[in-house]
This record gives structure tokens, sequence and C-alpha cells, in this order.
């Protein structure tokens, strides 16, 4: 068989095999997460109604400062393009006709995929099988992704020690309770981190570890071919030590992608400031903010719900309920729970309809050289 055959086949295969992967999230576990986040929402609104009454709420609306709130829109369109900018870099240089509006809309896909699903586990099958559409090889995809989790990973953690480190005695008096979270959080994603970059450089260090565990998984009947999935993440490391060794020899990329990711942590971390101010609050500044809201996202990485919901809601009550106004909180939860997950379900299921095929069709283009 000629090389190009070959390379096209494989790709078939790794589109079927996320196909399989991806299917499950199409019906019944999807209904079930959208039905459990309309009433996560809807039971959050009645909490509201009988905690704070429906004319202090209408009144608090009244109230609010509406430019603080266009504020919060605009930073999260900037952690939007911001993330779609870091997946479109690295798939740029391996597939130059890739277009930035391809991305952003793969971007979203993933958002909405994301936020639906426990531990955000359904974003990346859901991203990689769109690229496909364009001619991506499946593995290419998730390298690519890969790099940009390390890179974002970094980036988050990095800037978050540093505003600690300049804010540490608000955050330690505030955070007296609940250090160890803390700790373990930033524990959690500095090894995420250096797995991952295992993955790239020590294949031996991530099989030594890996392989055992699928056997053991595949004894006990949790995955029905403990043998393929072995042969499959043995394929995908190599894959991405191949592109880890390229991205590696592209410091100006890789530094481009590092500024972008720390410009959208702090985009992301603002939406909680521009909610603070939006109902009248004041005297707790914007870098004190920024510790308490990476650590509340340390939280809901923690949360099994799709979206982390109630974890989320809760979370944001505990740390914030004492430096908020009274009466404010539920509300500031609320449109807090808007601007990071209910609008980009919304725009991601926007892009979803758009595309007019979710029957994971399995046509293929030929990918352009590297």
């Amino acid at each position: 068989m000629s090389e190009d055959f070959e390379e096209k086949l494989d790709t078939k295969t790794e589109i079927e095999e996320l196909h399989e992967e991806v299917k499950p999230a199409n019906k019944k576990v999807i209904g079930f997460n959208f039905f459990l986040i309309l009433a996560i929402f809807i039971g959050l609104f009645i909490y509201m109604v009988k905690v704070d009454g429906i004319d202090n709420i209408i009144q608090l609306l009244h109230q609010v400062n509406y430019k603080w709130v266009f504020a919060g829109i605009i930073c999260l369109v900037i952690h939007w393009f911001c993330e779609a900018s870091n997946l479109h870099t690295p798939i740029k240089k391996m597939y130059p006709n890739q277009k930035f509006t391809n991305s952003f809309k793969v971007s979203m896909l993933g958002q909405l995929f994301n936020n639906i699903t426990p531990f955000s586990t359904g974003g990346q099958p859901m991203q990689a099988y769109e690229l496909t559409k364009t001619g991506k090889r499946v593995s290419d995809s998730l390298s690519a992704m890969a790099m940009k989790f390390i890179i974002t990973q970094t980036a988050l953690v990095v800037s978050t020690l540093v505003v600690v480190f300049f804010e540490f005695d608000f955050f330690a008096k505030l955070m007296q309770e609940y250090v160890w979270i803390a700790i373990l959080g930033f524990v959690v994603n500095i090894l995420a981190i250096i797995v991952v970059i295992l993955a790239g450089i020590k294949k031996k260090v991530i099989t030594f570890f890996t392989t055992p565990v699928i056997k053991l998984l595949g004894k006990i009947h949790i995955f029905k071919n403990p043998e393929r999935t072995i042969e499959k993440l043995d394929k995908s490391i190599d894959n991405f030590r191949e592109q880890f060794l390229f991205m590696k020899s592209e410091k100006k990329m890789v530094l481009k992608m590092f500024i972008t990711a720390v410009i959208q942590s702090f985009a992301y971390y603002s939406i909680t400031y521009m909610v603070y101010r939006a109902f009248g609050n004041s005297g707790i500044s914007f870098w004190q903010i920024i510790p308490l809201q990476a650590f509340l996202l340390l939280i809901m990485t923690f949360i099994p719900t799709p979206g982390s919901g109630l974890g989320a809601e809760g979370g944001f009550f505990l740390l914030f309920n004492t430096i908020f106004q009274e009466g404010t909180i539920n509300m500031s939860i609320l449109f807090w729970r808007l601007y990071t997950f209910y609008l980009p379900i919304i725009v991601g299921a926007i892009f979803l309809c758009r595309i007019g095929d979710v029957s994971f069709a399995t046509s293929l283009r030929k990918p352009s050289k590297k």
C-alpha cells in the first residue's frame, strides 16, 4: 500500500474510534445533563426568590451598573478569542490552510461540550472530531490540544502564584480554613502539567504506570479490550512526542501562546470583579479578587457534575459572601454563572446548530503537508 493510502486508512480508523468515544454523549447522557443543568438553574432562581424576595430582586436589577455588566461581556469575549487563538496557533503550524474562523468554531464547541459533561471530558473528543471534517488527523488535533493544555495550565498556575505572592496576607486571612484545598488544587494542576510533559519526553515513565492500570481495568471489565487501549495510547504518545519536539523548536510560538494564555486567565478572572462592581461593591481591589477566583476554579475541577453545577455556586458563596454587600451575593452568583457557564453553552449550541451535521459522518479530506 502507498503511504498516502496507509495514512488515510489510519485516519479513518481514528475517526471511527473517535466516533465511538463521542457517540454516547449525543443522546441520553446529553439529555440528562441538560435536564440537570436546567434543574440547577431553576433551583438557584427559586432559592433566590425565597431568600431575597422577588421585590428585592427587581429593585436590585434596577440598581445594577450595566457598564460593568458590559465590561464583563467584553472580558468573556476576550477569554473566548484567546482560547481559540491558542488552539489555532499549533494547528496552523501543522496545517497552513487552517482558518481562524474554523478554530473559533471548534473552540466554542469545546466550551459547549466541556460545560455539559462531567469533569469537562466531552470537549476535546468533539473538537478533534470537528477538526477531522477539514482534513486534520485526530492524533494531530489531540497533540495540538495537549500542547495548548500544557501552556494554558502553566500560565494559569504561574500567574495565580504571582498574584497570591503580592496579595498573600489578604488571601491567607480570607482562606485560612481552606488553605489545604488551595494547596491540593495547585499540586493537582502541577502534576497534570508534569504528566503531559513526561508523555512528550519520557514515554517509558508514562507507560510504566499506565500499562498495568489499563490491564487491571481490563480485568474488571471497565475496558473491553485493554490490549487495544494500550496500543492506542502508545500510538498517541508517539505522535505527541513528535509534535512536542516540533513545538520545542518553535520557542517564539510557545511564548506567544503563553502570553495569550496569561491574558485569557486574567480575562476570565476579571469577570468576577466586573460582577462585584456591577452590584455596587467596592473596597476590594481587582488584584485581591483574582486569587480568590483562581482558587474557586481549582475547586471546580473536583466537582463531577456538568459545569461543576452546585459546587461552583456553593464555592462562590463561601469565598465571596463576606466581601459582597449584603443582599447582592445570590444575584451575583447568577450573573457570574450566566457569564461563565450558561452563555458559553448557548453560544456553543448556536455554533453546533450552524454546523447542521452532528451525525458523525466519516468523510475525509487529505491533510496538507506539514
